[in-house]
């Protein structure tokens, strides 16, 4: 042989048997432990399970030591050791699946060894090496067994089991019995392939409830941060508008004064500069901000596109038209303005509007045929709105909503340190109740009230 090929050969050979170690130390990673692994109750039968593992460990138990003491010509205290030994390790596999299967293997052997030499005695001819009690306990033991460890565990157990039988059976000849390996192996397999399709159904929906509790969770933070971005968008003409008010204030106030102080123009045009380059950056994350999230029926802007559209952001003059057009959709609205009337600041004009607006669209979509309130009462300190809807006449239809419309609501009146309360309202119908504060406090706490959800509320 050349020296290549005996490089070649030891290379093969090293990985070869790196390969076998590997699976062999697997093997009794899976096989040679005692952890606890145990079996979880029953969802809609709770420990019913368990119960009748119990009562058949207890039925393996008698039927056994009366099989082995009768037909097998066993004392009756060696008799009661190998069939509570099975029995046993059916109670023991709901806790330790992997030490109840050697236990069973073990009581199996110390059977077997202990009938052959009995074999004979009779001229009938007795079942061997399985009993009928040792395969209904193996049976039981591989199933709890396939069901909480890896395919590949089950898969060496029920090989293991396999090889041991194969032993006893063509390896020590010598008496006349009924063979029972073939029977037995063949319902080992079938119980193991059946609890692994068990515990992989499980996992599956294990993972898929996990997945979906993922993806809930992540639609939820998504839309928060959509809602956000268009409450910055909206907010955006509020902003730029008292920034360009600072500016052309700044530029004219010099020209009040009869000979101003050249610190004071100094002062001014740095309120100026600054007030332009600060309505200069609002423009630029309004780009980024529409080009990223656009609104409905908005296109996609450019960032540095001084030419997107910028619609003025509606107030609560605009309430009338609001309840016109749902009065037009055939729904009976009635508005009830409590208080004196008077302006408020232009965060709270929006954010009161679209929380009417959104609290409408909920009753036209969930509540058909419902009669609807909506009652704004101004107090001394800030503006309360309140949307109630009745009973609704049918079924609401199919909603295609996200289903996040008091999300966006609760995000408003966080941002002004307001309250809201969102609740059932009588006779099926539903209530939306916040306070917006004029003059919000610097740590805006938000909502303090949990809020109710409506099925369906999108």
């Amino acid at each position: 042989m050349s020296r290549l090929g005996r490089v070649t050969d030891t290379g093969v050979g090293r990985a070869l048997r790196a390969r076998v170690r590997g699976w062999l130390r697997v093997l009794r990673q899976d096989l040679w432990t005692a952890r606890a692994d145990p079996l979880p109750p029953s969802t809609w039968l709770r420990w019913l399970p368990h119960g009748l593992l119990c009562l058949a460990a207890f039925g393996i138990t008698l039927g056994g030591a009366s099989d082995l003491t009768s037909n097998g010509h066993l004392g009756s205290g060696l008799a009661l050791l190998v069939a509570g030994g099975q029995g046993g390790a059916v109670v023991l596999g709901l806790w330790r699946p992997v030490p109840a299967w050697w236990l069973s293997l073990g009581m199996f052997t110390l059977g077997a060894v202990t009938v052959h030499s009995r074999l004979g005695f009779d001229l009938e001819t007795y079942t061997w090496p399985w009993t009928a009690a040792g395969i209904i306990a193996q049976m039981f033991v591989l199933l709890l067994l396939a069901l909480r460890v890896p395919t590949r565990a089950a898969v060496a157990a029920l090989a293991v089991t396999g090889l041991v039988t194969h032993v006893f059976e063509r390896l020590w000849t010598g008496a006349r019995y009924d063979t029972t390996g073939v029977l037995a192996i063949s319902l080992f397999t079938v119980v193991v392939i059946l609890g692994s399709a068990l515990r992989g159904r499980r996992e599956a929906r294990a993972e898929l409830v996990e997945q979906t509790t993922l993806t809930a969770e992540e639609r939820t933070r998504r839309t928060l941060l959509e809602e956000r971005s268009r409450i910055a968008r909206e907010l955006h003409d509020v902003v730029a508008h008292h920034m360009s008010v600072i500016s052309i204030q700044a530029q004219v106030a010099p020209h009040l004064v009869e000979n101003p102080p050249d610190e004071l123009r100094e002062n001014l045009a740095g309120i100026r500069q600054n007030a332009l380059e600060a309505l200069t950056e609002l423009r630029r994350v309004l780009g980024v901000l529409r080009s990223e999230h656009p609104g409905p029926g908005e296109p996609f802007a450019d960032a540095g596109d001084e030419t997107a559209p910028h619609a003025p952001q509606p107030t609560l003059d605009r309430l009338d038209a609001l309840v016109d057009n749902t009065r037009a959709a055939g729904r009976e609205v009635v508005t009830d303005i409590r208080g004196e009337r008077r302006p408020l600041p232009p965060g709270v004009e929006l954010s009161a509007y679209r929380i009417v607006q959104e609290a409408l669209s909920n009753a036209l979509r969930h509540a058909p045929g419902a009669r609807i309130t909506v009652r704004l009462t101004y107090e001394p300190d800030g503006l309360e709105v309140e949307i109630v809807n009745g009973r609704p006449a049918g079924p609401p239809p199919p909603s295609t909503g996200a289903g996040h419309g008091l999300l966006g609501m609760r995000e408003r009146v966080a941002m002004l340190g307001g309250t809201m309360t969102a609740h059932p309202w009588h006779w099926d119908g539903f209530k939306v109740t916040a306070f917006l504060p004029d003059t919000p406090p610097a740590d805006a706490p938000g909502t303090d009230h949990p809020t109710a959800r409506r099925k369906g509320t999108s």
